[in-house]
C-alpha cells in the first residue's frame, strides 16, 4: 500500500486551511444550519444536498468555489442539524427555505448547485423564481420520474438506519452513494450517524421520506414541459456508476433543458462532487465563471 493510500482521510483535509464560518439562521421560520465561505461581495452560490444530508457533503468543494464566489451550503429543512418541524417536507417547503436563505445572505441572485433531492429543489427554484437564479448545476438529479423500486429502496434504507443507527447500518447507505470504498471516509459516516441518533430525526423521519410516497412524489415532479421552461444555463452531471434511474434522468434532463451542458463522470456514484472533486471543481468553476 502506498503512503497516499494509507493516509488518514477526513473532511478536514479540505477544510483545515479554509476561512469559513458555521452558524444558524432563520430561513422562512426554519432554524437553518449553514456554512459560509468567500467574499460576501462576490457573486453568490447556494449548495443543496440530497435526502438526509448535511452541508459537509460539499466539504471538498467549498475552498475552490469560495475563491471566486460567496458560497453558502445549508442543511435543508428536516435534514442534518437544521430544524425539523412537524409537517411534511415537500418540494415547495424546500424551495421556500432556499429563497429565504438567499434573502438572509443578501443574495438577490445566485447560482445554485444541487445533488439528488437538492437538484430537484434547484430546478423548482429556477422555475418558480427565475429572477433569482443565475446558473444551476444538477448532480444525480431527481424530480422527473418516479420509480417504485427506487422509492421503496430509499425508504427502507433510511428507516432502517434511523431505527438502528449503528455503524454498519449507516455505512451501508454510503455503499450506494460512493463508488470507491476509500472515499467512504469515517467523518461523513459518523456525521450521518449522529444525525440519525437525534430524537427529532426519529420523530420526523416520515416527514423527510414523504417524497418516497408514490402519490406525494407524483404531485411534486416537474413535467417535461416544466423542465423545458427553465431558462437558467445548466450543467448536468451524469454519474456513470449511479443507479440507472439517476443517470438516465440526468441525460433526459440535459436534453430537456434549453441551455444545458452534460458533464460525464463515469467512475462515480451518487456523490460525484465529493468522490471526485478533482474533476468536478474545475468543471463547475469553468461553467459558473463562463
Amino acid at each position: 500500500m502506498s503512503a497516499q493510500e494509507n493516509e488518514y482521510r477526513s473532511i478536514w483535509t479540505w477544510l483545515r486551511e479554509l476561512d469559513f464560518r458555521q452558524g444558524r439562521c432563520d430561513a422562512g421560520g426554519v432554524r437553518t444550519r449553514f456554512a459560509e465561505a468567500g467574499d460576501p461581495a462576490a457573486p453568490g452560490v447556494l449548495l443543496l444536498h440530497g435526502t438526509g444530508g448535511h452541508w459537509e457533503t460539499f466539504a471538498p468543494n467549498l475552498a475552490a468555489l469560495s475563491e471566486h464566489f460567496h458560497v453558502v451550503a445549508v442543511d435543508m429543512v428536516g435534514n442534518g442539524f437544521s430544524e425539523k418541524p412537524d409537517y411534511d417536507y415537500e418540494i415547495a417547503v424546500y424551495v421556500r427555505q432556499a429563497a429565504a436563505v438567499l434573502d438572509h445572505f443578501g443574495m438577490d441572485r445566485a447560482s445554485v448547485i444541487g445533488m439528488s433531492l437538492g437538484a430537484w429543489v434547484t430546478a423548482r427554484l429556477a422555475l418558480d423564481h427565475p429572477d433569482r437564479v443565475e446558473k444551476i448545476i444538477l448532480m444525480s438529479p431527481a424530480g422527473l420520474v418516479a420509480t417504485a423500486s427506487n422509492m421503496a429502496r430509499i425508504r427502507a434504507e433510511r428507516t432502517q438506519a434511523v431505527q438502528n443507527p449503528d455503524w454498519d447500518s449507516i455505512k451501508a447507505m454510503f455503499d450506494h452513494l460512493i463508488a470507491d470504498e476509500r472515499n467512504r471516509i469515517p467523518d461523513v459516516i459518523a456525521l450521518r450517524q449522529a444525525i440519525y441518533r437525534l430524537p427529532d430525526t426519529r420523530e420526523t423521519i416520515d416527514h423527510l421520506l414523504i417524497l418516497q410516497d408514490p402519490d406525494a412524489r407524483e404531485r411534486n415532479l416537474l413535467t417535461e414541459q416544466q423542465w423545458s421552461s427553465i431558462k437558467a444555463p445548466a450543467l448536468v452531471v451524469a454519474s456513470g456508476k449511479d443507479y440507472s434511474e439517476y443517470e438516465n434522468t440526468a441525460r433526459r434532463v440535459a436534453a430537456l433543458l434549453p441551455n444545458s451542458q452534460l458533464l460525464e463522470m463515469p467512475d462515480v456514484k451518487h456523490w460525484p462532487h465529493f468522490e471526485d472533486p478533482e474533476t468536478f471543481n474545475p468543471a463547475a468553476l469553468k461553467f459558473l465563471r463562463g
